[in-house]
């Protein structure tokens, strides 16, 4: 039966405002780290409940369970200095691999019903994912199939590696509420897991940290988990190019990741989970004809301040990451495997099993306003393939030792374009000798 909290939420409140602006929108899950439970966060107008329903599915007609949350009040900083209510409710006592159907809100307003599947426990899954960034409210050409591919239950996950909307705060944030309303169809069936980019720096991120509900405590910039035989970590590239909201961000950032690395590293948790794999916005070396941070010899992502200070390529292969996720170029492109400029390819026959440095894979192309970015007319001796159509990644984590990747073209129809399997023997920096 529905608890009788629930119950008493559901009651109707007097002086209420208007249903339209307490009906729930914008409804989006998260990870939180915990196989047995999940994170539901929508968005309301004025003050309403924040109430989830669910069950197991196949089930009985009638929600069997109920969980209660809290709304947070969220003021944008553009001049109208809108507000809404961003309504946080975690699911527990899930059953790893089980599906739910649900729906949020309270007596007042109801969303939707939508449906998951809670994720496995373990390392000894295969998780499946869909990889990219860049997408807007406006030419979001790759959203129609990874709307379709959810909803078939092709992903177990979404990585969107930065840059929402374009911009989520324009308009006194009404492009954001836009947005946020169009991913629904992906991000309340599949957990959406997020970092920021650079169009999400108006008002010190203010949007992306208070829409977004991430691991951990703060507010969605960096944060880590575990899935299958995966740790993955999510961080901000944006603190070093925006020191006018603290510089003391870029050292706890590096601090942070540097023990989340060491806590990661210890051979009972890298012996369950041997992938390291980091998810960050402007890459570290791109071979695109735009001027970006990463067509830089001395890129700031990769060498840190002037001094090499909090320089993360060294600190990534210090520790043996095996693959590094970026987006910010509207293109896609794969890297050999690279530490510093040199290529340390596993074999010319097999240069991605057991390769000697970290894998870069670059895939920003998902759609946005500023259309798709060009490449400089000759290719890097780094870069394996470049490829400048609308489209996404797929990832699924095999197992301990096989990751295979492989690029979905929006422009030839889904045509996959590009693909790869990751082999590695032995991971941690031992790889690398």
């Amino acid at each position: 039966m529905v608890g009788f909290f629930c119950l008493l939420l559901m009651l109707p409140e007097l002086h209420s405002a208007p249903t339209v602006w307490i009906q729930p929108e914008q409804v989006h899950l998260s990870y939180t780290g915990d196989p047995t439970s999940m994170k539901v966060t929508w968005t309301t107008f004025s003050p309403a409940p924040s109430m989830v329903e669910f069950q197991k599915v196949p089930g009985v007609e009638n929600f069997t369970e109920c969980a209660t949350g809290k709304a947070t009040k969220f003021v944008d900083g553009g001049l109208q200095q809108r507000t809404m209510y961003i309504h946080r409710v975690e699911l527990t006592r899930l059953v790893p691999g089980q599906g739910y159907v649900y729906h949020c809100g309270s007596n007042l307003g109801w969303s939707p019903k939508f449906y998951f599947v809670a994720l496995k426990n373990g390392s000894d899954w295969s998780p499946r994912f869909s990889v990219f960034g860049d997408m807007g409210n406006e030419n979001p050409q790759s959203l129609g199939r990874l709307q379709k591919e959810a909803q078939r239950g092709m992903y177990d996950v979404i990585l969107h590696v930065g840059d929402f909307a374009y911009d989520m705060d324009e308009d006194n944030a009404r492009i954001g509420d836009a947005f946020m309303r169009q991913i629904e169809s992906v991000a309340a069936y599949v957990p959406y897991m997020t970092c920021p980019g650079n169009h999400e720096e108006k008002y010190n991120f203010s949007n992306y940290r208070n829409r977004f509900s991430m691991p951990g405590n703060t507010e969605s910039l960096w944060y880590s988990w575990d899935i299958g035989s995966a740790h993955i970590i999510s961080f901000s590239t944006e603190v070093y190019f925006y020191l006018k909201y603290g510089p003391d961000l870029i050292r706890e950032q590096y601090v942070w990741l540097e023990r989340d690395l060491q806590e990661a590293s210890k051979p009972e948790n890298r012996g369950q989970r041997p992938w390291l794999i980091t998810m960050g916005h402007r890459p570290m070396y791109c071979s695109n004809n735009d001027k970006d941070d990463c067509t830089d010899h001395e890129s700031v992502v990769r060498l840190g301040l002037p001094g090499h200070v909090f320089a993360l390529e060294d600190l990534f292969y210090k520790y043996g990451v095996d693959l590094e996720l970026w987006a910010h170029e509207h293109s896609y492109e794969r890297l050999w495997p690279l530490y510093d400029y040199k290529v340390f390819n596993g074999s010319i026959e097999a240069p991605y099993t057991n390769p000697r440095a970290p894998v870069h894979i670059i895939t920003g192309s998902a759609g946005c306003r500023e259309m798709l970015d060009p490449f400089v007319p000759e290719p890097r001796n780094w870069s394996a393939v470049r490829i400048e159509d609308y489209g996404y990644t797929r990832m699924q984590i095999l197992n301990k030792t096989h990751i295979y990747l492989e690029q979905v073209s929006d422009d030839q129809d889904g045509r996959i374009v590009d693909n790869i399997w990751l082999i590695k023997e032995k991971h941690g920096p031992e790889a690398w000798h």
